[in-house]
């Protein structure tokens, strides 16, 4: 199961249904690691040094610095885009099933987009 940090941006109704779902997952904010309002770059190294899965809302800045990260070789445990809009109950289902029935490096250096 891949551990998670989500981005600011995330909507807080889709974090705490993933924990009354499934209390299990290790998921922090990047409030929680001292990265409130750090650099999308830094974030991404942060997630890539912890080994940690990020889940964020962010398509217009992410999505160019995950695949820059990618294209020079880096490593990055990936990113999960949630475009804002997208129902709720939805976003929970797709992250939970990305979390549980696959292996942490099934989406390392890749970006994923919700809907699945």
């Amino acid at each position: 199961m891949p551990r998670l940090i989500a981005d600011e941006n995330l909507h807080s109704d889709i974090l705490r249904g993933l924990l009354r779902r499934n209390n299990d997952l290790d998921i922090v904010r990047v409030q929680d690691v001292g990265l409130t309002s750090a650099a999308d770059p830094i974030i991404l190294e942060w997630a890539a040094v912890n080994d940690r899965v990020l889940l964020t809302s962010d398509v217009k800045t992410f999505i160019r610095f995950s695949n820059e990260r990618i294209a020079a070789g880096m490593f990055m445990p990936g990113v999960i885009i949630v475009p804002q809009g997208l129902s709720i109950v939805i976003a929970i289902d797709d992250i939970l099933w990305l979390a549980t029935c696959g292996e942490a490096t099934d989406i390392e250096n890749q970006v994923v987009y919700l809907p699945l």
